[in-house]
């Protein structure tokens, strides 16, 4: 069995609500719950529960991160904001007692990437062993300036955990426990590496951030393997359609992008994330929404041509959902 935990699916910088945003929206809450004919608190749980998503708990404000288990090994995938909490967690295990292991692989060195590096509290723990993965060979310089004054108080050598950097050859398949995975080049202005994993006849990929220009089986070329044969992937869904247009060359994409590739390579479920900071939970739903019309409209065009469309199971996912395979 393989798990996936988003720990962070906003873009670009962490956008925790303001006090009056909290209020505003307790305050709809209570007004539609009263509006509606409510008035026990046995009616509270059956309306929350009713309530779209985006209304009560939101997408989430943390940025890029997640964790891949199965039951005898675990990994992580880039260091965003999100990864704070992630690390609350690890400290409950081995992690807590110095004698945790565990493996980060980074996509790039965008800020909102690595950020949460300084606030990850196993790095802090003599005896833990914390190992670096990526593409990109200047990952030990990266560290340094991230842990280094003006940036932060606490440079790279006071932290007490052993630290072990692994530079990865493009698309070359390593093991990691009973994981398998291998880096692959997505669409970003900087060099950007997804990941695809597989384990048990399971395979998800890692698809952020990406602009998603290379859609053609042709222009994938030897980045395809990426996409094939997948049970999930999550890609990037910053931008609705339009908003890609005006974005060109900024390394995002829009939900259609992904839903197109994943019918084609007859993907089984897709988690779009790295929304927009500028958007509220509304505008993220209404893209959504957008998207689902997209999607719906072409499952009946295949249908009407005599094609046979793949039907997939996607959604916008929000910080804390978990994916099992």
């Amino acid at each position: 069995m393989l798990t996936v935990k988003l720990w962070g699916t906003r873009g670009s910088i962490p956008t925790p609500y303001t006090p009056d945003e909290v209020e505003k929206r307790t305050r709809a809450l209570f007004n539609k719950f009263f509006s509606e004919g409510h008035n026990s608190k046995e009616d509270l749980e059956p309306f929350l529960l009713s309530v779209p998503r985006h209304e009560f708990g939101g997408w989430g404000g943390n940025t890029a991160c997640v964790e891949v288990k199965t039951e005898n090994t675990s990994l992580i995938i880039d260091a965003g904001s999100g990864i704070k909490h992630l690390s609350l967690e690890l400290m409950k295990g081995p992690c807590g007692q110095g004698k945790g292991e565990v493996h980060v692989y980074f996509t790039h060195f965008h800020w909102d990437h690595i950020w949460g590096l300084p606030f990850f509290t196993p790095l802090y723990i003599p005896g833990n062993t914390i190992h670096f993965h990526a593409v990109q060979k200047d990952l030990p310089e990266v560290m340094k300036t991230v842990f280094k004054k003006p940036f932060f108080p606490v440079p790279l050598e006071a932290l007490g955990s052993k630290i072990i950097y692994h530079t990865l050859e493009p698309r070359k398949k390593v093991e990691i426990g009973d994981l398998t995975l291998a880096p692959y080049q997505l669409d970003h202005p900087d060099p950007c590496w997804g990941y695809r994993i597989e384990h048990g006849g399971k395979s998800l990929a890692y698809c952020v951030d990406t602009e998603g220009v290379r859609i053609s089986q042709l222009l994938l070329d030897r980045d395809l393997p990426m996409y094939q044969n997948l049970d999930l992937m999550i890609f990037d869904s910053q931008y609705t359609i339009e908003e890609a247009i005006d974005h060109m060359n900024w390394g995002h994409a829009a939900a259609t992008i992904g839903l197109d590739l994943a019918m084609r390579e007859k993907i089984k479920k897709v988690a779009f994330v790295h929304h927009d900071p500028l958007a509220s939970d509304q505008k993220i739903a209404d893209a959504e929404q957008q998207a689902r019309e997209y999607y719906n409209f072409e499952i009946k065009a295949l249908a009407k041509s005599g094609g046979h469309p793949t039907h997939i199971e996607w959604n916008f996912a929000r910080e804390g959902d978990v994916f099992t395979l």
